[in-house]
């Protein structure tokens, strides 16, 4: 049985889809609502944020007063690739923090339509090569994201093991989108019970990102990737997402290439149901802090 938080924020969700378009608003109109409610949770005085650049990426180092910075997280938001920013995911990247005891990069990759495929590809690449080039061995480096920033993840470990560079030691999924050409059967069975995603809307998102022939390229959708040789994933998904598919189906392929993964499939939960103020999102963080240490141990 979901918590009453949860129910209250379900709710919320419906009603906001509801009253809301994304044909009808403008770029400018969803990136500012994507960051006021990544705003809804305050940050403690005892978060420290310093804004930085990733050899050009621009981010925030985000960490605990008093607490080891040894262990780095390299987080990738999420956003439907044209959407998102530090002011959305600020607030999950420092639960995180918590959660895992390791300090944050949170980056900020091009978004589209003004920079299209494969620029966030690039951007989180490079982000990467730049906590190696400041002396962060890659076993001391986990990377995470949610939504896009889940597919993004995939697509940088894919990009970085296919180039031979040294992989990081794990990789954290929330609801990861995987599969841009919208394939998965969990995208109609699963809408009459998503509060927050419908599957037009998803299947419309893409093509600000990347063209028609490209939303089964295996950086745009790992999905379609070859996925052996990389680092041990775990997965967090809602049972009542359109997307649920896109993680059901990761964690199939991952395991047939040999590699180590979890899934762990929420009841009564929606798309990236971590960022919001409820005690699910604390469990699942908890959790995912916990897959991170005995992966990164001190």
């Amino acid at each position: 049985m979901p918590s009453p938080q949860a129910l209250s924020v379900r709710s919320m969700l419906q009603q906001l889809r509801a009253s809301q378009n994304p044909a009808e608003q403008s770029l400018e109109a969803q990136r500012s609502g994507l960051d006021q409610m990544g705003q809804t949770i305050p940050k403690p005085d005892h978060v420290l944020v310093e804004r930085t650049s990733f050899d050009g990426v621009p981010g925030e180092w985000i960490s605990i007063a008093g607490a080891p910075t040894e262990r780095v997280i390299l987080y990738l938001h999420g956003g439907a690739y044209y959407m998102g920013s530090c002011e959305s995911h600020r607030s999950l990247a420092w639960r995180l923090a918590e959660a895992s005891e390791a300090r944050i990069a949170l980056v900020e990759y091009r978004l589209a339509p003004e920079h299209r495929f494969p620029a966030a590809v690039e951007d989180a690449v490079k982000a990467y090569k730049s906590l190696l080039a400041q002396g962060i061995e890659p076993n001391r480096i986990a990377i995470a994201g949610d939504s896009a920033g889940g597919g993004l993840t995939m697509a940088t470990l894919i990009s970085l093991r296919d180039e031979g560079t040294s992989l990081p030691a794990c990789a954290a999924l929330l609801s990861p989108w995987t599969d841009l050409a919208g394939t998965g059967p969990s995208m109609e069975s699963r809408a009459p019970y998503d509060p927050w995603l419908e599957p037009e809307g998803i299947r419309k998102a893409p093509l600000l990102y990347c063209s028609p022939d490209q939303l089964t390229h295996p950086l745009v959708s790992p999905l379609y990737a070859d996925l052996a040789g990389l680092p041990p994933v775990l997965i967090h998904v809602g049972r009542d997402e359109c997307l649920l598919d896109d993680s059901v189906r990761l964690y199939d392929k991952i395991r047939e290439a040999g590699g180590e993964a979890q899934l762990h499939i929420w009841e009564d939960m929606w798309h990236v149901f971590h960022s919001f103020p409820i005690p699910e999102a604390d469990e699942a963080l908890r959790e995912i802090g916990t897959f991170i240490q005995r992966r990164i141990p001190r």
